[in-house]
C-alpha cells in the first residue's frame, strides 16, 4: 500500500503541478456467498478484502473534472456540466465519472462545486470478480464527498456508486460491491439485505480457526455490461413476475414446485438458483454464529453446483479450481462474482494452502488452461481517508 500511495501521490503532483489535497481508498470484496441475490433484493454475504485502489484528489480552481491513472497513458477532462452527455463514452474512466455524475443526480448541485482532480491506483485484479470497478467507484465518491462537502452516509455513496454503474457505465450490477467497500471491517462479513440495504457486520473467525479464504483467479476475462449476465437479470425478472411477486426475494424454498409448474426449464432454473441462494447466505450466517466458519464448507459446495447447473454462468476454469481445491484439502469452494470468468474462492486450512497452490497450477497445466494465480485474501476495512 505505501508503494500505491507514493505513486498516486507522485503522479499527482507530476500532471497538476501541486500535491493533492488527500488520498482515499477503497478495498475490492470476495463475496462469501450470494450470487445474483442483490439485484432479486436478496441477501449477499460478502467481505471486504486487504486489496484496494488509491486516488489521490485535489480541487480545482474551475469545473472540469480531469482523470488520469498510473494504468493509462491518457486523462480524461471534461466539464461537470457536460457530464450527462458523456455517459458510456471514456472506457474505464467513466467509473469515476459516473460517480460525479451520481452524485449530481443524487442531489449535488454540480454548478456549485468545484472541479477536481483525480489520479488512481489500484492493487484489485481487474477482471477477478473482485469488484475492482466498485473500488474505483467507492474511494472516488469518499473523495468527492469530502472535497465538495456532501456530507452523505455511507450507505448513500453506496446508492452512487451502483447508480454509477448502473446508468453510466451500463453494467446492470446490484448494490452488493460497494455496499462491501464502504462498509468492510477487518475480520468481518457484511450481511446486507438488498432490499432494505440494513447491513450487518458478522464476524469470520478465519484465523482464530486456522483458515484462510484462497482466491483462485482463472484469467478467464469477463463483462458485466455485455452478455449474459444481462440476460440472467432479464430471466429473474420473468420469473418474478410470472410468479407475481416483486422479486425473486419474496419466494421460499417451499414455492419452487408451484414455479416449476408455472415456468419454462430455463427460467425455472434461473429462479431455483436465486431461491435457494438466498436461504444458503441465512444459512452461512446462521453456522458462523453457532458453530464457526469450519462449519460452512458444504454451503459453498452447494452454492457452486448451482451456479454451475441452474445458473450456467460458471466456465470449465472454474469448475476445475473448485474441484481440484476440494481434493487437495480445501473445506468449501465456490466460483464468486458475476460469473462467465473470473475467480474461484477456496475456505482451506492453513496447512492446505501450498498444497491447494500446487495443485491447481498443475491441474490448469494439465489441460492446457493458461496458469492461474492463487493467493489468500484477507478480511480487511472498508473505505477510509488514507491522508
Amino acid at each position: 500500500m505505501s508503494d500505491l500511495r507514493d505513486d498516486v501521490r507522485t503522479l499527482f503532483t507530476q500532471i497538476t503541478g501541486r500535491a493533492p489535497d488527500g488520498l482515499w481508498s477503497a478495498p475490492g470484496r470476495v463475496n462469501l456467498i450470494g450470487e445474483h441475490t442483490d439485484y432479486n433484493d436478496g441477501f449477499v454475504l460478502p467481505f471486504a478484502i486487504d486489496r484496494r485502489t488509491i486516488v489521490a484528489a485535489g480541487a480545482r480552481e474551475d469545473a472540469v473534472l480531469r482523470v488520469a491513472s498510473t494504468f493509462s497513458d491518457d486523462a480524461v477532462e471534461i466539464p461537470l456540466g457536460d457530464l450527462e452527455g458523456a455517459r458510456g463514452r471514456a472506457g474505464w474512466a467513466d467509473y469515476p465519472l459516473g460517480v460525479a455524475w451520481a452524485l449530481g443526480r443524487s442531489g449535488a448541485d454540480l454548478a456549485a462545486v468545484p472541479g477536481v482532480d483525480l489520479v488512481i491506483d489500484s492493487n484489485v485484479p481487474v477482471g477477478a470478480g473482485l469488484s475492482s470497478s466498485a473500488a474505483i467507484e467507492c474511494a472516488v465518491a469518499l473523495a468527492l464527498d469530502d472535497l465538495w462537502r456532501l456530507g452523505l452516509a455511507r450507505p448513500a455513496l453506496a446508492r452512487a456508486g451502483q447508480l454509477a454503474e448502473n446508468e453510466f457505465v451500463g453494467a446492470p450490477t446490484g448494490i452488493m460491491d460497494q455496499s462491501a467497500s464502504l462498509l468492510g471491517q477487518a475480520d468481518a462479513a457484511v450481511f446486507l439485505d438488498c432490499r432494505t440495504l440494513d447491513a450487518e457486520i458478522v464476524p469470520l473467525g478465519f484465523a482464530a480457526a486456522g483458515l484462510t479464504l484462497l482466491v483462485m483467479d482463472t484469467g478467464v476475462s469477463h463483462s458485466h455490461a455485455t452478455g449474459g449476465y444481462g440476460e440472467r437479470r432479464a430471466s429473474c425478472e420473468a420469473g418474478a413476475a410470472a410468479l407475481g411477486v416483486p422479486a425473486l426475494r419474496d419466494l421460499t424454498v417451499d414455492d419452487l414446485a408451484r414455479a416449476r409448474d408455472l415456468l419454462d426449464d430455463v427460467t425455472f432454473r434461473r429462479v431455483r438458483h436465486v431461491v435457494t441462494e438466498n436461504q444458503r447466505v441465512l444459512d452461512v450466517v446462521r453456522t458462523l454464529r453457532t458453530e464457526g466458519a469450519a462449519g460452512i464448507g458444504e454451503l459453498l459446495d452447494a452454492s457452486h453446483v448451482s451456479m454451475r447447473d441452474d445458473f450456467e454462468i460458471s466456465v470449465p476454469e472454474l469448475d476445475l479450481a473448485v474441484e481440484t481445491a476440494r481434493e487437495h484439502g480445501a473445506l468449501g469452494a465456490r466460483m464468486t462474482g458475476g460469473g462467465f470468468g473470473g475467480a474461484a474462492i477456496a475456505l482451506a486450512p492453513l496447512d492446505a494452502v501450498s498444497r491447494i497452490q500446487v495443485a491447481v497450477d498443475g491441474a490448469f497445466a494439465e489441460h492446457g488452461f493458461a496458469a492461474p494465480e492463487v493467493y489468500p485474501v484477507r478480511p480487511s476495512a472498508g473505505a477510509a481517508r488514507d491522508a
